[in-house]
């Protein structure tokens, strides 16, 4: 698979048709992308599953690094992310996730329901309020306040910081992508990871003395280090609404360009609509993992130090596992997306992120009946990692 061909402007803007493509020729295919160190690209749905529960390929973690980027520890954004469980395996990534799920259990999850209501309804109020004055930002009046305010409410972070957290998330959300780690996006998540770093280190030492029922004070009082511990809030505030947020944004899109399918969705069958979004249209389109011995996946060769294009965004279109997946189609009796990843690192928040969807999309349309796009969209190229809208202008017309 031609690397340039992922990256490029047409790459972006419809990776949909590069994914049929790849279809035509298999599950998995070397990368002719040696020099930036990936050795394969996995997109049939079985290769990708097994790549993701494989032992044999790993995050790429702290000894990765080592290998390919050597003065890496210089940059604090970096240092965040490797000292957090998304970014290691084994029992450093199990004791965390075994702490850090009890706050997304089923049961506290389905307690959650009412306060995701309550939230959903009080930002419809304030859309309408800003409605008045013409079209509104999506993204950021909503689609990034419901999912950041429920996982501000579960970790104890103040509710009125919120507007001070999205810039600094999107600056390390940037080098996340397959070429975003240029030099301005770094300084911008050295910086980012620097200030979310020191505001965690205060609020931890307010929860030691002063503990609330949230995670913050639950993380606190174990032993890990405290390195690790803003690492681990870090990165899990950020990744608790980061993919919602672009769940939202991108099924608001999806409906409005199918006024049919908006007119059918309904309580009933809310469950089904966010699972076919999620899977035509995964907020997370990429994983990457790499192998520490030499390794093969479909008979391509995955030599030691390199890494595999796990291709989620293929593999959720792939057309032994979904008929005509091209097309979105709630009805599908088994959905059964990777959109939340598979194996060991499956994605802690997945109920909630459902949750949260199956919330707002009733809401918003019986509030506004008549929503719609305030301006095209077009087919401005998109991030292939963190797949989304940066904004989205909507007309709010209704009750």
């Amino acid at each position: 698979m031609d690397l340039g061909m992922l990256l490029s402007e047409q790459g972006r803007v419809d990776p949909p048709a590069l994914y049929a493509r790849l279809h035509r020729d298999g599950v998995a295919q070397p990368v002719d992308g040696a020099a930036r160190g990936f050795a394969a690209a996995v997109y049939g749905y079985e290769a990708v599953s097994q790549v993701l529960k494989d032992g044999r390929f790993r995050q790429l973690d702290a000894d990765y690094l080592d290998l390919t980027t050597p003065q890496w520890r210089r940059h604090p954004a970096l240092r965040v992310l490797r000292d957090s469980m998304f970014f290691t395996d084994g029992p450093a990534h199990d004791g965390v996730r075994q702490i850090i799920g009890r706050a997304f259990t089923a049961r506290r999850v389905n307690a959650l329901e009412g306060a995701v209501t309550e939230l959903t309804h009080r930002l419809l109020d304030r859309l309408a309020q800003l409605a008045a004055d013409g079209p509104v930002e999506f993204m950021g009046e909503f689609a990034y306040l419901l999912p950041s305010s429920v996982m501000a409410e579960l970790l104890g972070v103040p509710q009125d910081d919120l507007a001070w957290f999205r810039p600094r998330v999107l600056a390390i959300g940037a080098i996340l992508e397959l070429d975003g780690a240029n030099w301005r996006n770094m300084v911008r998540a050295d910086t980012a990871a620097r200030e979310l770093s020191a505001y965690f280190t205060d609020l931890v030492a307010l929860r030691r003395t002063d503990p609330r029922d949230d995670l913050i004070s639950l993380l606190a009082a174990t032993e890990l280090s405290d390195e690790a511990l803003v690492a681990n809030l870090i990165t899990t505030f950020n990744a608790g609404f980061v993919t919602t947020t672009h769940l939202l944004g991108n099924g608001l899109t999806m409906l409005l360009e199918r006024p049919r399918l908006r007119a059918e969705l309904g309580a009933g069958n809310v469950g089904s609509y966010v699972d076919e979004m999620l899977r035509f249209e995964p907020p997370v389109q990429i994983l990457v993992r790499y192998a520490p011995e030499d390794a093969e996946i479909e008979g391509v060769p995955v030599p030691a130090g390199q890494a595999v294009l796990a291709m989620i965004g293929a593999a959720n279109r792939d057309p032994a596992r979904f008929a005509d997946p091209d097309a979105f189609d709630p009805a599908r009796p088994d959905p059964g997306s990777l959109s939340f990843g598979f194996g060991p690192h499956y994605c802690l928040g997945a109920a909630l992120s459902r949750l949260e969807g199956q919330v707002a999309f009733p809401a918003l349309f019986e509030r506004f009946p008549d929503l719609a796009l305030a301006q095209q969209v077009g087919n401005a190229p998109k991030p292939l990692i963190l797949r989304g809208h940066d904004t989205l202008a909507v007309a709010c017309h209704g009750r």
